[in-house]
């Protein structure tokens, strides 16, 4: 057999995979059995034996499977938040940032399914690990970044009510970023609605009903009598 390197290895024999490769590999296999069957249901063995290698060669490389994880997770918030990062600085208007966001968030779970997977499954289980809890709270920041934009260049805003604003988006952010991440996960599983369509509606759904609580808009306060 031919190896990449154009060396000849004996019939039966495997070649040794250079250290980078095969950590590469190992990064990409753990990534696949975390996505699959979430951090605490996966143990090394299933990620060697999906690798085809032995547990002493995976712990060769990774001490632990917290160890595993945290450099897996690590990868993915890098690539989601450099593409939020670029797609959002790149727009101008509030809403048109909103709808990079959503954008990027339906690019990367087309391109990256066992890493959405990941994603979806652990962001809110911060005892998984550092590095998914820190990329919700990037998320969270950039989306409120996005809500006080325009208030912030608001010469008339009296710092009492940008305070108030600030504090109306913070409570808001954990709304906006799970109403996306749902929505992508829902498209996901009903390929049949144009990606188009899902888009629209996602941005929509944020925009306006963020835009109608900006400008104060409440519903009226139930009568006692009427909830009986």
């Amino acid at each position: 057999m031919t190896g990449t390197t154009g060396d000849t290895a004996a019939p039966g024999v495997r070649r040794r995979m250079p250290y980078a490769q095969r950590r590469e590999q190992l990064l990409g296999v753990a990534l696949e059995e975390f996505g699959r069957r979430g951090y605490h249901l996966t143990q090394m063995e299933h990620v060697a034996a999906a690798a085809q290698v032995s547990k002493a060669l995976l712990y060769q490389h990774f001490t632990s499977k917290e160890d595993l994880f945290a450099e897996v997770t690590e990868a993915i918030v890098g690539e989601i938040t450099g593409r939020l990062n670029a797609a959002v600085l790149a727009e101008q208007g509030s809403v048109d940032g909103i709808r990079a966001m959503v954008r990027v968030l339906f690019d990367y779970a087309t391109e990256q399914p066992d890493a959405w997977a990941l994603v979806i499954r652990h962001l809110d289980k911060p005892e998984v690990g550092l590095e998914l809890r820190e990329m919700r709270d990037r998320l969270g920041a950039a989306f409120a970044d996005l809500l006080l934009r325009r208030r912030r260049a608001d010469p008339e805003m009296t710092p009492a009510e940008l305070e108030a604003n600030e504090r109306r988006a913070r409570l808001l952010v954990p709304l906006m970023y799970g109403s996306m991440l749902s929505m992508v996960s829902w498209w996901l599983e009903h390929p049949d609605t144009p990606r188009e369509r899902a888009e629209g509606m996602a941005v929509e759904f944020i925009w306006l009903g963020l835009d109608r609580l900006r400008h104060g808009e409440r519903l009226p306060r139930s009568h006692p009598d009427s909830e009986r």
